[in-house]
């Protein structure tokens, strides 16, 4: 059974950065397109930004220019730098494949995601 794993969420001042980690067991990412979501409090998960297998990048409109994401396909894992944070980019945040664009069902189950907080 495939399983996605998030990391290195926590607690940010606004303007600061955080990396957080998507590793897989069970699944080559390298096979998948892929991409993060987040889900903040009393809202539906969102799509945050994708990432093709030739590395063509998608972003929402929201974090475009602060967050880049990235993949390392000889590691199994993927990534999302997100600098310049906002209070508003607090929420859980959630990698899957099979989709590096919106309105996509991605794949796999979803993990615990990673909490991630911004504030002052």
């Amino acid at each position: 059974q495939a399983q996605l794993v998030e990391s290195g969420g926590g607690l940010v001042q606004p303007g600061g950065s955080l990396r957080l980690s998507c590793a897989a067991s069970g699944r080559r990412l390298s096979m998948y397109d892929m991409a993060w979501y987040r889900r903040a409090p009393g809202e539906q998960r969102e799509f945050v930004a994708g990432i093709t297998t030739v590395r063509t990048t998608n972003y929402a409109g929201s974090v475009k220019d602060r967050f880049t994401i990235s993949r390392d396909n000889a590691n199994n894992t993927m990534y999302l730098q997100m600098n310049s944070l906002k209070p508003e980019d607090t929420a859980v945040y959630f990698c899957n494949v099979g989709c590096s664009i919106p309105k996509c069902r991605p794949i796999s189950s979803w993990g615990q995601g990673t909490q991630v907080t911004v504030s002052s």
